[in-house]
């Protein structure tokens, strides 16, 4: 990794997005962390636990892809992180943030994607095909837990209920997952 922006500059297309897409995973970690402290803070630890969770799994949607980086000998600047949103005021607002997260993760993906096949980067496309089923995995879960927060009218304890039943910590060490660099977490 260099330690210099002029480092990116001769990559190709697909690298610069691959490292783009390295901060949007961390970002998306970062926010997760602040959507679950806000549960935690209301004292809601299922919706809090499934917050977490989803934390250390960007987090490690963002080292798998710094592992493709460096096996593909690819020498780039590590990216730092947007800003995150912070000030929330329902519980809905943060399902639907995090649904939105999701959704413009999905389209990230599938560009990458695309700029890969464009690209003739088979290795590339291939190592993507995890994240595009990751990701309709990901946007199912977050529409399903915005429907039933709706659907509970403002009753929080139905959804702790909802959460605790139907949504368990799962481990996401998937046997055709990519490597992360350094140990998955979650």
């Amino acid at each position: 990794m260099t330690s210099s922006k002029s480092g990116d500059s001769g990559l190709s297309k697909f690298h610069r997005l691959l490292v783009d897409q390295v901060r949007h995973e961390f970002t998306a970690s970062h926010q997760y962390v602040a959507i679950a402290a806000w549960f935690d803070t209301h004292d809601l630890p299922q919706l809090a636990r499934v917050f977490y969770d989803q934390s250390l799994e960007e987090r490690d949607h963002a080292q798998m892809i710094v592992r493709y980086l460096i096996d593909s000998d690819v020498d780039f600047t590590f990216p730092g992180v947007n800003a995150i949103e912070t000030d929330f005021t329902t519980a809905r607002d943060l399902v639907a943030l995090a649904l939105r997260q999701e959704r413009e993760v999905t389209d990230q993906i599938h560009r990458l994607a695309k700029v890969a096949r464009d690209e003739d980067d088979y290795a590339g496309e291939q190592f993507l095909q995890w994240f595009v089923q990751e990701q309709t995995e990901e946007v199912a879960t977050m529409s399903t837990l915005l429907n039933v927060v709706d659907r509970a009218d403002g009753n929080l304890f139905d959804v702790e209920t909802f959460v605790a039943r139907d949504m368990p910590s799962e481990d996401h060490g998937s046997q055709d997952a990519p490597e992360t660099a350094g140990p998955a977490v979650s």
